[in-house]
C-alpha cells in the first residue's frame, strides 16, 4: 500500500507524516510501515544575525557573496587568450572549508568603518539532517508512506481506514493520494465492476447477432456465473481477495467461459435442423462436443499454470490472475456439462429449430414452384 500525502511545506509534511505513521504502525494489519522523506543527509544551516550586522555596517549582501564565494564558487571576472575568453572562478580551497569552525578564519568588510569583522561574530550554525531528496506528486511537495499487507487484511480495507485517519486527525490543507497499487485500485476498482456488466451486455449482443435469437444466447451466457463461482473457490482455497488483478482475469472469464456453451448450443441447433427431437439433440450435442470443451478448457488451465505457479517479484500479481482463470475454467467445463443441457432443454421446448422458417419456405417454394416460380423474398 501507498500512500501519499500533498502540501505546500515540507515541514507541515513531515508532522502530518508522523502521526499517519503512528497510527498505520498501531493497525495490526499493517506492518513494516515506511516513507521515502528520509532524514539522513547532514546539513548546516546558516542564520545571519541581521541586527548585528546593521550594527556593524556590514551589509547582508557583502556575507553572502563570502560564504557563497567559500562554500560554493562564483564567476568574478572573464578573460581573452589565443581568441577564446575563459571564466574566472573564485573558490576557496579545499582545507579550508572542510569543517564549520573554518568560518572563524573568515572576515568581512564592514561598508560604514572598513574594517574586518570576523564573519563568525555575524552568523550562526546549526546541524541539521535534511531529506536525502525531495519529491513531488500532482505538482505539489509529497512525502510517500507504504506499508505491507498481513496476510488476510484486505488493500481496500487498509486504504479506507487511511482515509478516516487522514479525514480525522489532520487538517483540510493535508491532500491525500494514492500511488502504485494502491491508485490502480481506486481508480479502476469501481469501473472494472460496470466493466465486467459492459462484456456480458457486449457478449450477449454479439452472440445474439451470431445466432439470430435471444434465447439461445441466454443459455450460453448461464456459463459465466459456473466461471465466476470457480474463481472464488480458487481466491478461497488460496486465501486471496478480490483485487484489481482478480477483477482483470474475471472479465477474462467471460469469453473463456462462454466458449463451451457455444460448442454444445450450435451443435444441439445443427441436430434439431435435421429433424432431431430437441432433448435428443442436446443430450448427443453434449457427448459429441465433451472432447472439444475438455481439449479447450484443459489447455487453457494449463496456460494458466505458470502464472499460478509465480514467484518472486511481482508474482502477488501474476498468482491472483493465474488462480482466477485455473479454477474458474477447470470448476466451469464440468458444471457447464450439466447445467446448459438442463437450461437449453427448458428453453427450446417451447421452440422450433432455429432453421425452421428457412425449410418451411423452401417446401413452399418447391410445391409453387411448377407453376408459379417464386423467389427467396416471396
Amino acid at each position: 500500500m501507498q500512500v501519499v500525502l500533498g502540501g505546500t511545506d515540507y515541514g507541515e509534511l513531515v508532522k502530518w507524516r508522523d502521526i499517519l505513521m503512528q497510527r498505520m504502525q498501531e493497525n495490526p494489519g499493517l506492518s513494516n510501515v515506511q516513507s521515502n522523506y528520509e532524514e539522513r543527509k547532514p546539513q548546516v544551516s546558516v542564520a545571519v544575525d541581521r541586527d548585528r550586522a546593521a550594527d556593524l555596517g556590514v551589509s547582508l549582501q557583502t556575507v553572502g557573496r563570502t560564504l557563497e564565494t567559500v562554500l560554493g564558487s562564483r564567476i568574478v571576472t572573464t578573460f581573452i587568450e589565443r581568441d577564446r575568453e575563459y571564466n574566472v572562478i573564485l573558490q576557496g580551497r579545499a582545507e579550508d572549508r572542510a569543517t564549520p569552525s573554518d568560518l572563524d578564519n573568515l572576515y568581512v568588510r564592514s561598508d560604514r568603518t572598513g574594517a574586518l569583522v570576523p564573519l563568525s561574530n555575524l552568523v550562526e550554525l546549526t546541524e541539521l539532517a535534511g531529506a536525502t531528496r525531495l519529491n513531488r506528486f500532482d505538482r505539489l511537495r509529497a512525502i510517500t508512506v507504504s506499508a505491507a499487507l498481513e496476510p488476510g487484511y484486505p488493500l481496500g480495507k487498509a486504504l479506507e481506514f487511511v482515509e478516516q485517519t487522514v479525514e480525522q486527525e489532520l487538517p483540510p490543507a493535508a491532500r491525500l493520494n494514492f500511488d502504485g497499487e494502491s491508485r490502480e485500485f481506486k481508480r479502476s476498482g469501481g469501473q472494472l465492476y460496470y466493466m465486467f456488466l459492459l462484456a456480458l451486455v457486449v457478449v450477449f449482443l454479439v452472440l445474439a447477432a451470431q445466432f439470430e435469437s435471444f434465447l439461445h444466447p441466454f443459455v450460453i451466457m448461464t456459463t459465466v456465473p459456473l466461471a465466476v463461482i470457480g474463481a472464488l473457490v480458487g481466491l478461497w482455497l488460496y486465501g486471496m481477495s478480490i483485487n484489481v488483478f482478480s477483477q482483470i482475469a474475471a472479465i477474462m472469464l467471460v469469453g473463456l467461459a462462454a466458449k463451451n456453451g457455444i460448442l454444445i448450443v450450435e451443435f444441439a441447433n445443427q441436430l434439431r435442423d435435421r429433424g432431431i427431437e430437441y432433448r435428443e439433440a442436446v443430450i448427443e450435442a453434449a457427448a459429441i462436443r465433451l472432447r472439444p470443451v475438455l481439449m479447450t478448457s484443459f489447455c487453457t488451465a494449463f496456460g494458466a499454470l505458470p502464472l499460478m505457479l509465480a514467484s518472486g517479484a511481482g508474482a502477488e500479481a501474476r498468482q491472483a490472475i493465474g488462480v482466477v482463470v485455473f479454477y474458474g475454467v477447470v470448476i466451469s467445463v464440468f458444471l457447464t456439462l450439466v447445467v446448459v443441457p438442463a437450461v437449453y432443454t427448458l428453453v427450446a421446448r417451447n421452440t422450433s429449430s432455429p432453421q425452421a422458417v428457412t425449410q418451411r419456405l423452401e417446401k413452399l417454394r418447391a410445391r409453387f414452384s411448377g407453376t408459379a416460380p417464386a423467389t427467396a423474398e416471396e
